[in-house]
């Protein structure tokens, strides 16, 4: 049997309960899960690479064979400069299954040998993104059962310093 390594890419601005999910449970099933912070010029983060990297690599320090990088440019590049051909994807709705499918085609297209493997989320989270959680933020709502707390003190601070509007 061979050592399976697994790619779980995504933005992560910020980090949820529903990531963490994805993460823990694909730990289970490889080998070894890189979560790869993507970096897109066109999006406004509200966390630098390097911040949602670390706050990534805070909620995880229980999980051994997970490791946390960034990267800038095609999934695929950086799936194969990591020796592997396995991405994770996370889906919540029939939304998520079409991006999704579509990004995995497109990926399957570019390289043959790239495998995308889809993993549903529990459904405790299943309406949980990033972009709600800064919008609760936003109005001062409690996001605490939807991030990490290590999350939820970096984002209140980005409030706080005027960064979420």
């Amino acid at each position: 049997m061979s050592f399976k390594i697994a790619v779980y890419p995504g933005s992560f601005d910020p980090l949820t309960k529903g990531h963490l999910d994805i993460i823990q449970r694909a730990a289970k099933v490889f080998d070894k899960l890189i979560v790869c912070v993507m970096v897109n010029n066109s999006k406004n983060y509200l966390f630098s690479s390097e911040e949602r990297a670390q706050l990534i690599t805070d909620s995880l320090e229980e999980l051994d064979n997970v490791e946390v990088d960034t990267f800038n440019g095609l999934l695929i590049d950086y799936v194969r400069s990591r020796k592997t051909n396995i991405i994770v994807k996370g889906l919540r709705a029939l939304t998520d299954f079409e991006n999704e499918f579509q990004m995995a085609l497109i990926n399957k297209h570019l390289d043959n040998n790239i495998e995308t493997f889809f993993m549903m989320t529990s459904n405790k989270y299943s309406y949980l993104s990033s972009s709600l959680v800064k919008e609760l933020v936003k109005f001062q709502g409690n996001v605490s059962d939807f991030i990490p707390a290590n999350v939820e003190k970096a984002i209140q601070k980005k409030h706080e310093e005027g960064f979420i509007k």
